[in-house]
């Protein structure tokens, strides 16, 4: 995956910086600074969740979706192209460029989860299988 260039210290690096730009962000800002008590302790968890991610050391032990459920009424798919374009910037210019591409691609995967987990409702009246005569007539 290119993980090579990435480390603990290159990871809380770009962590900070992220997390900064989210501060200060017109869109994203409001939510994270109403959702976030403590900004080192979340800062230190996000550190453990991309080392946990990225370089496989187990340590981070929370729960992703629970932590996101609590916000979904804030949360939209458009905030979520936001989050990753500011986390395109932060690791274009705190990794290299194999690096910032792998951090990338593995952010949008895991925002593609996060908003099926949070988003994706089944349609509870639509029938659960195609009709037994539709099958039978193919």
């Amino acid at each position: 995956m290119g993980t090579a260039k990435i480390d603990e210290a290159s990871l809380r690096n770009t962590v900070e910086a992220f997390y900064a730009r989210v501060r200060e962000d017109e869109q994203l800002g409001p939510l994270f600074n109403d959702a976030i008590d403590d900004w080192p302790e979340h800062l230190d968890r996000l550190a453990a969740f991309w080392s946990s991610v990225m370089l496989g050391t187990g340590r981070y032990k929370g729960q992703p979706v629970p932590a996101h459920l609590r916000h979904r009424d804030q949360m939209s798919p458009e905030l979520f192209e936001r989050w990753l374009e500011i986390w395109a910037r932060a690791t274009d210019e705190t990794m290299p460029p194999s690096a910032a591409r792998a951090l990338q691609e593995k952010a949008r995967r895991i925002a593609q989860s996060l908003q099926l987990a949070l988003f994706f409702r089944l349609d509870t009246d639509a029938p659960s299988r195609a009709p037994r005569a539709a099958v039978e007539a193919n």
